[in-house]
């Protein structure tokens, strides 16, 4: 089975800059072939890469609602499908939920999503799920297990707080957490004595462990602007060693 690394925390944090990095890091590090799922509605994982997206899962799902070919069962339809949906490149797969079926509706494509992971699974090292804002999403997923749990937060003191109370809410969740920690980003440098002093709370009094800081970047707003791939970022960028020491140390031993 693969191992499933899971972003989490509010919106607007970083979650898919820090999803598109992590997916450079495993690209690099040859830990691959690599899932990359972008579980959000408002989906722009694709965006970072420089990708374009042809059919998303809740097309497929529209499609399967629909007449089947007569020379082709369901389960075959659905696989052909799927193939269609995934966005190919070296050493990774990407594969977008889409907008959901209704205005607040998630659970029908959530369910499709998760069918599909599970179709697809045998086929990676590591599936990475670039989640939206909070941990419901996740669930109803029906993810069994997550190996790597990152809550990214922003460098607020809201933001921490938020973060701490999305690592509380994994224990009523029926999913299985290996390992989580918390991710700052966006942070300036030199890190404030006040935000030092929430993070430092945050980790003392919970079970989230920080897992690093990551600065803002000048680099990696130029090539959002610029509609460049993240990952062909230099590795000597400051936040592109910063996002690798982080990494290292969540994922290093395997």
């Amino acid at each position: 089975m693969p191992k499933v690394i899971a972003m989490a925390g509010k919106g607007g944090t970083g979650k898919t800059t820090l999803s598109a990095l992590l997916l450079k890091y495993l690209i690099e590090k040859k830990m691959t072939p690599v899932l990359a799922v972008d579980a959000d509605s408002n989906a722009n994982l694709n965006e970072l890469l420089d990708k374009k997206v042809g059919i998303t899962i809740g097309e497929v799902r529209k499609d399967l609602k629909g007449d089947i070919p007569p020379n082709m069962s369901r389960d075959q339809y659905m696989e052909m499908k799927v193939h269609q949906a995934l966005i190919e490149d070296s050493g990774y797969d990407l594969l977008v939920m889409g907008q959901p079926d209704g205005p607040g509706c998630y659970c029908a494509a959530n369910q499709y999503l998760a069918m599909t992971m599970d179709h697809l699974a045998d086929n990676y090292q590591y599936i990475l799920v670039d989640n939206e804002a909070g941990m419901e999403h996740l669930s109803r997923m029906n993810l069994r297990s997550i190996d790597h749990l990152f809550v990214v937060s922003d460098p607020s003191a809201r933001g921490i707080l938020t973060a701490r109370r999305i690592s509380e809410l994994t224990g009523p969740l029926a999913i299985e957490i290996k390992s989580k920690c918390l991710v700052v980003n966006r942070a300036p440098e030199p890190l404030s004595d006040e935000l030092a002093a929430k993070i430092n709370e945050a980790v003392a009094e919970s079970d989230l462990p920080l897992g690093g800081i990551l600065p803002a970047s000048n680099e990696l707003i130029h090539q959002e602007i610029t509609g460049q791939s993240y990952l062909k970022l230099a590795d000597n960028v400051p936040v592109v060693e910063k996002a690798f020491a982080i990494f290292d140390k969540a994922l290093g031993a395997e």
